[in-house]
């Protein structure tokens, strides 16, 4: 921190950061949510929705690796600026290339500047969210990734009300494009310059300098024993909002309304263990929280996979998601332990667990065309074991404040 801050002024830059978090939740899910809406409008089939997916999850991985960039040239404050700008811009943009252009290619150019809006500002947002919770000296990170997940229980709702009621997507995406720029910038101003890396922090380096500190986190091995836990969870996570309503019902022969409340509990586990969270990991200290979840994250899993009747079936479902919550948000808080490669480092973490959250799906749905859903599940219990086994490269570091623990 270049300066000191009043509670107050902490005060506001956790809820700015709050509300940055919850926006992006918001804009993300306003688009997933009228997915059908897209195919039907834009007339494509499976493999057409399947390429628009594809074209933003490319501009995400565009973007995390520009955003320790954008922040070593401009600093978090400046650089969210710039992608909240684009990712809500895409959302206008998207919505006019659905509804009005019927434009396949206009529709890409939304989702390119979607993605690229919304990864960067995930690495900058998690930034500025280590360093509050650095401020603060107690782990906040859980909290603020919960509220990313209720911004995405809003979207997902609103959009689910646009459907019912036959609003068009585009007016259903302007709406949410204009609530993120309001919002988010509104909230940015409440950030302070100096509050996390800054362009102005350190001495001045080359264009050069800057790209050779960027690659020096890969050299890390703590960045990928870190990945591994982000990898993991990210899986976790992912198999869960994915394949869970199809292994309910064509796993345990249920109906779709059975799946769907199955994917209900799951998120609402997840959501609120994410808001319970940090007082757990400040007592026991984040290495344990992250082993403790690992094996519920596990045995919830396995519980579902093996489940002889509906309602053990949801026990296991409930302990997946919230073994599964943690682990993402204390990945990121233990990427950006150290202010000085925080841009870098969650930006690197965040890289190898959204190549989990892009590549799982399409990979877990071949295996599963093989083997049977269920069966495939079981290569979520290995990884989540395998997060488990690294969990201790989460330790703090020393001078860090946050994540020890106070047995």
């Amino acid at each position: 921190m270049s300066t000191t801050l009043t509670r107050a002024q902490l005060v506001h830059w956790r809820t700015a950061i709050f509300a940055v978090f919850f926006v992006t939740g918001l804009g993300f899910a306003s688009w997933a949510s009228r997915l059908p809406s897209v195919k039907a409008t834009l007339s494509i089939d499976d493999f057409g929705v399947g390429i628009l997916l594809f074209v933003m999850g490319v501009a995400s991985i565009v973007g995390l690796s520009l955003a320790n960039i954008i922040v070593a040239r401009w600093g978090t404050r400046r650089g969210m600026l710039f992608t909240i700008s684009a990712f809500g811009v895409g959302v206008l943009i998207t919505g006019l290339g659905v509804q009005f252009a019927e434009s396949y290619a206009i529709t890409s150019i939304g989702l390119s500047l979607m993605g690229l809006g919304m990864a960067g500002t995930d690495v900058m947002m998690n930034v500025e969210a280590a360093a509050v919770e650095q401020s603060f000296e107690r782990t906040l990170m859980p909290m603020f990734h919960a509220f990313f997940s209720l911004g995405t229980v809003a979207g997902a709702g609103v959009g689910v009300a646009m459907a019912a009621w036959g609003v068009g997507v585009a007016w259903h995406l302007w709406s949410a494009g204009l609530v993120v720029l309001a919002a988010g910038l509104i909230a940015l101003a409440y950030v302070p310059a100096g509050g996390s890396a800054s362009a102005e922090d350190g001495p001045e380096l080359t264009r050069g300098e800057r790209f050779r500190a960027m690659l020096v986190v890969w050299r890390d091995p703590r960045t990928y024993a870190i990945g591994v836990i982000m990898l993991g969870m990210a899986f976790a996570e992912g198999s869960a909002n994915d394949w869970l309503t199809i292994a309910v019902v064509d796993g345990h022969d249920e109906t779709e309304a059975t799946g769907a409340i199955a994917l209900t509990v799951f998120s609402v586990a997840m959501t609120v263990f994410r808001m319970l969270g940090g007082p757990l990991v400040d007592r026991i200290g984040r290495v344990w929280t992250l082993r403790i979840l690992s094996v519920t994250a596990g045995v919830g899993l396995i519980l579902f996979i093996l489940a002889p009747s509906t309602p053990i079936a949801f026990v296991g479902v409930a302990l997946w998601g919230a073994g599964a919550s943690l682990g993402f948000p204390l990945g990121m808080s233990a990427a950006a332990d150290d202010p000085a490669k925080a841009a870098a480092s969650v930006s690197a973490a965040a890289t190898i667990g959204y190549l989990a959250f892009l590549c799982g799906p399409p990979v877990l749905g071949w295996i599963s065309h093989q083997i049977g859903i269920l069966s495939t599940l079981w290569i979520i219990v290995v990884l989540i074991a395998l997060s488990g086994l690294a969990s201790g490269a989460a330790k703090p570091i020393a001078g860090s404040k946050v994540g020890v623990g106070h047995h």
